[in-house]
């Protein structure tokens, strides 16, 4: 078959690999139809997630048709279209009982490595680092899927690959954002970061009834996408944002702040920035915590900072007496997507959101390694790329 291969720093290439075979009952095989490029796909694109191998298929965000099953899945059918979570989960382990579906204790085949690198393994996720159990990925035209009969989401006939993909990643992860933040109807919401993952988180704090949300990035058009939805936006290129937050805000402070940037923050002109990239490029720090850093000194006393942005390993000067003094709260993780998707998959349904809205550009998957260098650079007004095999 055909699929995306990781070489290196950069180097993403259309590449031919065997085709996935059933390994363990609980395994299915899908032909996938759609899938995306993901912004957290360009972490690795860049080399900054550790534990990645020449010859690793990338991609987490896909679905497509059942064409096998292993022996002990009862629950899927050949010709069954289904969505896969990143996520890959048992559904009887401790943590999946609890909803935390990105915590498996058992899905992760590389346990011992992810013991020993995060204290206690995460869960299995599919095209990420070997840390993580090394899975193959889904931008490929067919994809193995462990656990498989707890490991997907039914699409409706109703619903079409557009508007079904993004419940694998995108959508909860903006919904878990939003709602770990416990939105109140009197709350200011601030969203840094207005790609995928923000325009979800967006439209999803909206949804639980946030009073005021604000969106904060760089880029006109993904500005332009937030405004669509009733979002303020605010262009850091262009203003404070600390200035213009206070101005919104009564001089409080937003009462609950989202990250959706991550490891890699932008920020024109801040000493502690520029700082950061000369630490990342000397490898005396992985993350670049920009936004971390802005979110502590404006948020509210007592607000929430909710992180669903991807960091890789260490961050350096984070203001924590400032949070602690503050009385701030942290809440972050992987997306437990499956504990989400039975919601979302209704309010998508009843017409209360459309994720296809976020679609800029369409492609085949051989187009796929150029697409990684038009999403990187936001050619062509690119907000979020998806690929058919």
């Amino acid at each position: 078959m055909k699929a995306l291969v990781w070489h290196g720093k950069q180097d993403i290439r259309y590449d031919t690999v065997p085709d996935p075979e059933i390994e363990e009952p609980r395994d299915a095989i899908i032909k996938v139809t759609s899938c995306a490029i993901c912004g957290s796909d360009l972490h690795l694109f860049h080399n900054y997630i550790p534990a990645m191998k020449p010859g690793d298929i990338v991609g987490h965000e896909m679905m497509g048709e059942v064409v096998e099953t292993g022996s002990a899945v009862n629950n899927l059918r050949k010709g069954e279209r289904v969505v896969i979570p990143f996520t890959i989960n048992c559904d009887e382990c401790d943590q999946c009982r609890r909803g935390n579906y990105s915590l498996c204790e058992r899905s992760n085949r590389n346990k011992p490595l992810a013991d020993k690198v995060f204290g206690h393994t995460t869960a299995g996720l599919f095209g990420y680092t070997h840390l993580t159990g090394g899975y193959a990925g889904g931008q490929a035209e067919y994809l193995r899927v462990p656990f498989a009969d707890a490991t997907h989401i039914k699409v409706p006939d109703s619903m079409t690959d557009e508007q079904a993909l993004f419940l694998g990643d995108i959508f909860p992860t903006g919904w878990q954002a939003a709602v770990q933040c416990d939105i109140q109807r009197t709350d200011t919401v601030a969203i840094w970061g207005a790609g995928p993952v923000g325009q979800m988180a967006i439209r999803s704090a909206i949804l639980l009834g946030a009073k005021q949300v604000i969106v904060i990035d760089r880029l006109p058009e993904r500005l332009s996408m937030g405004a669509a939805a009733g979002a303020i936006p605010i262009n850091f290129e262009d203003e404070s944002v600390v200035e213009r937050l206070n101005e919104l805000t009564d001089n409080k402070g937003p009462d609950k702040c989202i990250d959706c940037v991550g490891l890699e923050a932008h920020a024109s002109g801040h000493i502690d920035s520029m700082m950061d990239r000369v630490k990342q490029a000397t490898m005396m720090e992985s993350d670049r915590p920009h936004v971390l850093r802005e979110m502590i000194y404006v948020c509210r006393g007592g607000g929430v900072l909710s992180i669903p942005g991807v960091y890789g390993g260490l961050v350096d000067k984070i203001p924590f007496g400032m949070a602690m003094n503050k009385g701030l709260t942290f809440r972050m993780g992987q997306t437990h997507v499956r504990r989400w998707t039975g919601d979302l998959t209704r309010r998508i349904d009843e017409g209360q959101i459309d994720p296809s809205f976020v679609i800029t550009h369409t492609a085949d998957l051989k187009e796929g390694p150029g697409m990684y260098r038009v999403f990187e650079q936001k050619q062509d007004s690119c907000i979020k790329v998806v690929l058919k095999p």
